[in-house]
């Protein structure tokens, strides 16, 4: 089947093409998920409507059922003029297991390097890929499709089912929708809503500015990791390169679908189960806890009116939740100061229980008590250690790189469990709790300081929505108990966990054009960097290196500690640095600073501030 790719050019699924009076928005009514498309604007692959596509009325599409509607579509051929690109171009686009890109110009040196053409061929090569993953002959294939709230989201929807169809699978589209309820798509076992799905796509790019936008392709299996997304690309590029005009005069007319189904109810309803089983099958075991939500004009504003008031919740006062693109209010992120300002603030005026922020397609959150106490980085990962740790005694937690100290301790010394701290990068942590089960080392949860989380008891999928689930579990099942009411509860279980006071990250950037590094990568130059901080530590009587660490040099000295490492995919070198007072951060900056110093490719600005400031 893979190698009909390029006869089946034909198979696109424009049928949408007069819808021009509807846009995706989010309701609190029935049915928010039913959007409708707006009309394509054609791409290299893009055909053109036939006659009997065209009778079809608005009044079709008017209509909103809860839940799928299926068009069909046979498609003659049409050509446009699109810009050369090769393999190199493709594969630049490849942000560890995502794809991410420019979609929207208008920001002064961000060229568009994810325009349609790109994006209907990279959608062609995710086919390809599945086809062959899968070996289907028997059946089509079907891929689901959703997005967040991003501007571009409705042209790259079009965009992706487009090249779909040139691989001949079937398209469900679920409109707006948040990550973790793609991958669970492939999951759930449900025909009438078109599952489980054979692969899931997002249209995302995560907390990024306005003008980006990107991809993450999952499976059953989970989402694909680098190298698969690698092949994607390289696909990708032949399709597109391989995709002329007379590919398309050739090709050999066929049927296929696009269909509609909102989901989104079926992830919903699956939260609101998880909570109501935590509190012995209460209807509404959130009754008189009142929760306020900031869903950053993301794809998050569902959890208010869906998940938390059918609980019985009380979410006045929740802000944001209206999808808008250009995220006029703070950045949709966790780990942004400003949105976290913002959550706190909003728990405060409405005197709430507790507070929930999401980042823009719902992988990642964080939580506010109601005293105004975040519940992010490790202070999240040591609230939702405990949790687990309470249910599976001597578990390991799975965490990236830069977690403190006092996490270790409080992980292993306060909870009996064990710590093992991994690499950055959510799908690196989540793999190697996998990977730990595999062997015979019982892991339940693997969770990132970025927000982002996944439970083994949640088919290890990265979902800030289930996250927040089991706080919300916590809570009502402490209550069903009379073991006490309101996030007192929460903030009781972090009780003994040793913070920092001063915690830095600052980023080195490696000038790749720079004369230093004769002709090497930034990667090997980064290299050789490390090795050198490494050497000089060696000498060092007042410091010691971490025995096991995965990642760049972690090394311990003035009561602190700090992590240089290389960035999975920029020319940086990040330096996180955490101490007992500022004078002890700047002791552990000098050391840096001064193992680098003959490096002269590499920015030490933000290190000299620091090294300066005292």
């Amino acid at each position: 089947m893979e190698g009909k790719v390029f006869q089946n050019l034909n198979v696109v699924q424009s049928c949408y093409l007069q819808n021009k009076q509807f846009k995706t928005r989010y309701q609190r009514e029935p049915e928010p998920y039913m959007s409708a498309l707006f009309p394509c604007r054609r791409g290299k692959l893009t055909l053109n409507l036939n006659s009997s596509m065209r009778a079809h009325s608005l009044s079709k599409y008017q209509t909103v059922l809860s839940k799928q509607r299926t068009f069909y579509c046979n498609a003659a051929s049409s050509s446009v003029t699109v810009p050369s690109l090769d393999k190199t171009d493709f594969l630049k686009l490849q942000n560890g297991s995502d794809i991410r890109g420019v979609a929207v110009p208008g920001v002064e040196g961000e060229p568009v390097s994810l325009p349609e053409p790109v994006t209907e061929a990279i959608a062609a090569a995710f086919g390809q890929w599945l086809l062959h993953k899968k070996k289907a002959e028997s059946r089509r294939l079907r891929v689901s499709v959703g997005h967040d709230s991003r501007i571009s989201a409705q042209t790259l929807l079009e965009a992706v089912s487009r090249g779909l169809g040139v691989s001949g699978l079937d398209v469900v589209q679920f409109g707006l929708a948040s990550t973790p309820a793609m991958f669970n798509s492939t999951l759930t076992d449900d025909e009438s809503f078109l599952c489980p799905a054979d692969g899931a796509i997002m249209i995302t790019a995560s907390h990024l500015p306005y003008n980006r936008n990107g991809f993450k392709f999952f499976t059953s299996d989970g989402g694909l990791g680098k190298v698969d997304i690698k092949n994607i690309l390289e696909r990708a590029a032949d399709i597109y390169k391989n995709l002329s005009d007379e590919n398309l005069r050739k090709s050999q007319r066929e049927s296929s679908s696009i269909t509609k189904v909102d989901y989104m109810s079926v992830y919903t309803s699956g939260l609101v189960k998880a909570v109501r089983r935590a509190a012995g099958d209460l209807e509404k075991p959130l009754e008189g806890f009142h929760i306020v939500v900031d869903a950053g004009n993301g794809a998050g504003g569902f959890f208010a009116a869906k998940v938390l008031e059918p609980l019985g919740a009380i979410t006045s006062g929740s802000q944001f939740l209206e999808p808008d693109g250009m995220f006029p209010n703070h950045i949709p992120n966790p780990e942004d100061k400003s949105a976290m300002e913002a959550i706190t603030k909003a728990v405060l005026d409405n005197k709430a229980d507790l507070g929930i922020i999401f980042d823009t397609d719902v992988d990642r959150s964080a939580a506010v008590d109601s005293s105004g106490r975040e519940f992010n980085r490790n202070r999240l990962i040591a609230l939702l250690s405990a949790i687990v740790l309470e249910e599976h005694p001597g578990t390991t937690i799975v965490t990236d790189s830069v977690t403190s100290d006092g996490l270790t301790s409080f992980i292993e010394k306060k909870l009996g469990g064990k710590h093992h701290r991994f690499k950055r990068g959510y799908k690196n942590v989540i793999d190697e709790a996998i990977r730990l089960n595999s062997v015979g080392e019982e892991s339940h949860l693997a969770i990132e300081t970025s927000g982002h989380g996944a439970l083994k008891e949640n088919h290890w999928l990265d979902d800030g929505a289930y996250l927040m689930v089991k706080i919300l579990n916590k809570l009502a099942a402490a209550r069903a108990a009379g073991q006490g009411s309101g996030s007192k509860v929460l903030t009781d279980l972090v009780e003994g966990l040793e913070e920092p006071k001063v915690a830095l990250e600052l980023r080195l950037k490696i000038d790749k054009n720079h004369s230093d590094l004769e002709g090497s990568d930034f990667r090997e130059y980064g290299e050789k960097v490390l090795q050198h901080v490494s050497n000089s530590i060696e000498t060092n009587a007042n410091l010691k290196r971490a025995p096991v660490n995965y990642e760049g040099i972690r090394v311990s000295g003035f009561g602190g500690w700090f992590l240089l490492r290389l960035s999975l995919h920029d020319p940086v070198l990040p330096l996180n640095i955490e101490a007992q007072s500022e004078d002890d951060a700047v002791k552990l900056g000098l050391v840096v600073a001064t193992a680098v110093k003959e490096f002269i490719a590499l920015d030490t600005s933000a290190l000299s501030n620091l090294t300066h400031s005292s």
